[in-house]
């Protein structure tokens, strides 16, 4: 859980994100923030990856998931997502030995179609 300082601050530190909660729809959580993927030419965080399903973060399924869909939620003390952990298992998805998978445009167009977010590219 993030502290009092870090709640009510416009920014973060990305070591801060990594690890915290996302929750559903409905406030149940369904995963962690894996990493934040920033352009490089911007600097603007870009794309999420969230692990779902992990234990002891082994295992799970890995999405990326374009950064506006999260919403820092300071009851929950975590990003939530306007997705269920259904539509969310639903949506594209890769595993820890394709991780580069979330770098390729062809993933990354279904990935921005899937959720109806226009592409920053």
């Amino acid at each position: 859980m993030l502290d009092q300082k870090t709640r009510e601050s416009s920014v973060i530190a990305s070591d801060r994100v990594e690890g915290t909660n996302v929750y559903g729809a409905n406030g149940d959580k369904i995963g962690s923030v894996k990493r934040i993927m920033i352009d490089k030419t911007s600097g603007q965080a870009r794309d999420v990856e969230i692990s779902v399903g992990a234990f002891l973060g082994m295992g799970g399924e890995l999405h990326s998931l374009p950064w506006q869909k999260l919403r820092y939620d300071t009851e929950l003390g975590g990003y939530k997502l306007d997705v269920t952990e259904d539509q969310l298992r639903k949506a594209p998805t890769y595993s820890d030995n394709d991780r580069d998978r979330q770098f390729d445009r062809e993933y990354q167009n279904r990935v921005y179609t899937y959720y109806t977010v226009t592409p920053y590219w």
